[in-house]
């Protein structure tokens, strides 16, 4: 397997098959506290906010979310869209059931978000090309290879027909400082993935390049805070 970047890939207890619930509860609460605290939501809504200028408030917006968690951005986003007079539905995806059954749980029978288990890697096996509008992947791509970062992105590409967005970590000292803080009091689940998390985030230049391998266009590179980044392909104006 050819190695893209310097990232190191260390297996996160959130993945693993038969982690406990409670424990696996416990670190999306913490995913789900700093998407809220520290931008990881702000981020995918201001993206949203930009495309949004463009939209008919009488369109149906049809937004994938990959890896979706405890789906608490794609809350936020039909949150907002509600409070702003726009018709916008979520299909959040995730492979893992216990994932899944907590995340349906945490969308409180919401009627505009779909909680679907599937794996990122066969979407095109479940959803039409263009099926979409939107794309979002958040704090998921790091937990895959190069070579997976790459093909999912193409598959999210092919089934938003107007833009994607990937909102993961940036690699570097201050993110794996703030972690350590930020965790030092919680669980060693969550303290264990929180640092192996930021060892496999991106640098800037490594985002980028793996984006335009995976053929994406019209990309642009934001930072957000210490340790956040959103990569957003516009395909709009393409």
């Amino acid at each position: 397997m050819p190695h893209l970047t310097r990232r190191t890939l260390t297996p996160e207890f959130i993945d693993d098959p038969n982690v406990d619930p409670a424990g696996l509860a416990e670190s999306f609460r913490y995913i789900r506290s700093v998407n809220r605290r520290l931008a990881g939501t702000a981020a995918a809504l201001k993206q949203f906010k930009r495309w949004a200028r463009n939209w008919n408030p009488q369109q149906l917006i049809r937004v994938l979310d990959v890896g979706t968690g405890l789906a608490d951005i794609p809350l936020a986003i039909v949150e907002w869209a509600q409070r702003n007079g726009f018709r916008l539905e979520v299909t959040g995806i995730d492979l893992h059931p216990t994932t899944v059954n907590l995340a349906r749980a945490a969308i409180r029978g919401s009627p505009n978000i779909q909680i679907v288990q599937v794996d990122a890697l066969k979407l095109m096996d479940h959803f039409q090309p263009n099926f979409f509008d939107y794309a979002h992947a958040g704090m998921f791509l790091h937990h895959l290879n190069d070579i997976e970062v790459i093909t999912v992105l193409r598959i999210m590409d092919r089934l938003a027909t107007r833009g994607l967005i990937w909102n993961d970590l940036v690699r570097g000292w201050v993110g794996k400082i703030g972690s350590r803080l930020l965790t030092m009091r919680l669980p060693h689940m969550v303290r264990h993935d929180a640092i192996v998390s930021v060892n496999a985030g991106f640098t800037r230049r490594e985002a980028i390049d793996l984006a335009l391998r995976a053929g994406l266009s019209r990309v642009r590179f934001r930072r957000h805070l210490f340790y956040r980044f959103t990569l957003a392909s516009d395909k709009s104006n393409a």
